[in-house]
């Protein structure tokens, strides 16, 4: 089992059609520069190491960059923190990321079971997803009708919906990227796993983009 670094897995986001903010890695702090300037501010950054699965934990993520100045400086704060707290760590870069607004953060994702095959799974994401456990799962290849009442079986239906007069969330977005991801672990079946989280939801129309994905094949 091999977990693909941050860009490899944005590879196979974008051949399975799964939308997420313009990105890519720098490895120099002129290169992260380089980066922002193109894809434009505000800028999130992360650090890009195969062996970090949660770079918040370690302050290996900085959000809200407005300038190459700063992108450059937290390039290299990024590198000297994660070298201090985790001296072991391969730092393969930084992640340059377009910042977009937040949405209702979910995650969706998928596990290949040896003996059953794809167990695709939706629930309520971001950095609460391992302390409230809103998960509902189901075995692929999926339909649409399964995705939708996999997706009515959560918590995170409720606040999609909207709740106390908020505009209702894009479901049918949310509903393409877990078909999509369905798709890929059905095609695909080197891909042992699959995690977009969060994926930032949009109100009713405006669609949805998956902030993080991490990919790991056998």
């Amino acid at each position: 089992r091999k977990s693909l670094t941050i860009d490899e897995s944005m590879i196979i986001a974008d051949a399975a059609g799964i939308p997420m903010p313009r990105a890519a890695v720098a490895r120099s702090r002129e290169e992260a520069g380089r980066i922002a300037d193109e894809i434009g501010y505000p800028i999130a950054m992360k650090i890009v190491s195969p062996d970090i699965i949660h770079k918040t934990d370690i302050g290996g993520v900085v959000l809200g960059i407005k300038s190459r100045a700063d992108v450059e400086e937290n390039y290299e704060l990024l590198v000297r923190r994660t070298r201090t707290i985790m001296p072991r760590a391969r730092i393969l870069g930084v992640l340059v990321q377009r910042m977009v607004p937040r949405g209702r953060e979910v995650i969706v994702g998928a596990v290949r079971d040896p003996q059953f095959g794809p167990l695709i799974m939706f629930g309520l994401g971001g950095i609460y997803v391992d302390f409230l456990r809103d998960v509902s799962y189901r075995l692929g290849p999926l339909t649409k009708s399964e995705t939708a009442q996999m997706i009515e079986e959560t918590k995170a239906y409720i606040l999609l919906r909207g709740v106390r007069g908020e505009p209702p969330s894009d479901i049918d977005a949310v509903i393409d990227v877990i078909l999509r991801i369905s798709q890929v672990m059905a095609q695909v079946e080197e891909i042992s796993e699959i995690e977009v989280n969060p994926l930032f939801v949009y109100e009713s129309g405006e669609g949805c983009l998956g902030v993080d994905i991490r990919v790991i094949i056998t």
